[in-house]
């Protein structure tokens, strides 16, 4: 299956705020540089499946190339009690515990790497007992790198190592190819 995997564009929210699962909106500038971008490299006909959260589903809907499947496991990770707050005024000791236990550890109360890899790969599994050649998908850097990390055949837990080892380079509204 290809999968033509977008990131969101950049929300409006501070620089230095941890924002992860937070329902934040985006320049509609922006958006629109992003589609007119976009829309020559994906492919027409295929299913459009986007993160509900506001910054993907509303450039999913942008695209306007059909229906639009919203599904929640694409969301990004849940911070808990760290959502909307600077990185700087998280405590050093919390930021210690999640960099002891990347995987496991779940920052703010929140989501662990690993449950947000369980719930990528039942996406992704999902897309391929469905049968289909292509998929458009818009979502959030951590599920493309963990989406990343399964279609090389990885299980959630190597897909959770993976991914928190990986650097961050995927851009705002950047396409990531997967075959």
């Amino acid at each position: 299956m290809q999968l033509y995997l977008v990131r969101h564009p950049p929300p409006i929210v501070a620089a230095g705020v941890c924002y992860g699962r937070s329902d934040l909106a985006v320049d509609p500038r922006e958006q629109a540089r992003i589609v007119a971008a976009l829309l020559p490299h994906l492919p027409e006909g295929a299913p459009l499946y986007s993160s509900p959260l506001r910054r993907c589903a509303d450039l999913a809907v942008a695209l306007d190339r059909g229906p639009v499947i919203l599904d929640e496991r694409l969301m990004e990770i849940d911070f808990g009690s760290w959502e909307l707050r600077a990185w700087d005024d998280i405590g050093r000791a919390e930021i210690d515990a999640w960099a002891a236990d990347t995987c496991g550890y779940r920052p703010g109360g929140g989501e662990s790497v690993l449950h947000m890899a369980t719930r990528i790969a039942a996406f992704h599994d999902a897309l391929l007992a469905a049968g289909k050649t292509q998929a458009v998908v818009i979502c959030h850097a951590g599920a493309i790198r963990l989406l990343r990390e399964r279609a090389r055949g990885l299980a959630p837990p190597e897909m959770a190592r993976a991914a928190a080892a990986a650097s961050h380079r995927i851009a705002y509204g950047e396409l990531v190819l997967l075959p």
